[in-house]
């Protein structure tokens, strides 16, 4: 299990989609209306844990016509974020009047769960690492259920802990800096969508 949890974390560390997704969301509105971002994306976790768990993540890789939809909708909705953040830098507001200013609570979790739904690299983990440490001789739906746990743990304490850190740097950003916060935001959701377009599946 020491292990399972090392391998976890060392993948987590290296920022993805829905981190840099938190960041901007903590730094435009705070840390209260960017938590609603990190649910979303455990939600979708959750999910994709389900389906490894089913063997459904297998199908899903197996299926060249399937994976790459589920690519291509991943790129489509970080170009789309991205084109949100760059607009955002035009009309940034002062910290102190992130309230009036942040979307719905539901808004915020939507784009949480969509983009960790959408991105493949999560499919790809979960149905590679999960029979890495799976005892076939032992009930299957227990062991995914506590390996599934640990995960979103501590993908939420990451999650929560970039939250807090960019709400604390927005509350001490001036507007200039906000704005080109809110465009790095968007050149590294860009970037990563080029990536993801760019990157083939690494299971066949």
């Amino acid at each position: 299990m020491v292990e399972y949890i090392t391998v976890v974390w060392l993948f987590l560390a290296t920022p993805g989609p829905s981190h840099l997704l938190m960041l901007a969301n903590g730094v435009s509105y705070g840390f209260a209306h960017a938590r609603p971002t990190a649910w979303g994306d455990l939600s979708a976790n959750a999910l994709q844990i389900m389906a490894a768990g089913f063997g459904l993540a297998g199908i899903i890789i197996a299926s060249e016509d399937v994976f790459t939809a589920i690519k291509w909708a991943g790129v489509a909705y970080l170009i789309y974020l991205a084109a949100q953040k760059w607009r955002l830098a035009g009309r940034s507001v002062p910290h102190c009047q992130a309230d009036s200013a942040a979307p719905g609570w539901r808004r915020m979790y939507l784009q949480g769960f969509f983009t960790s739904a959408v991105n493949p690299k999560a499919v790809v983990f979960f149905a590679a690492l999960f029979p890495q440490f799976l005892n076939l001789q032992e009930a299957l739906a227990p062991q995914v259920a506590i390996l599934g746990a640990l995960y979103l743990l501590i993908d939420g304490a990451y999650l929560l802990a970039y939250g807090r850190f960019a709400a604390w740097v927005g509350a001490r950003m001036q507007s200039r800096a906000a704005f080109w916060t809110h465009r790095a935001a968007a050149a590294c959701l860009i970037a990563t969508a080029v990536l993801l377009a760019w990157k083939d599946a690494q299971l066949h």
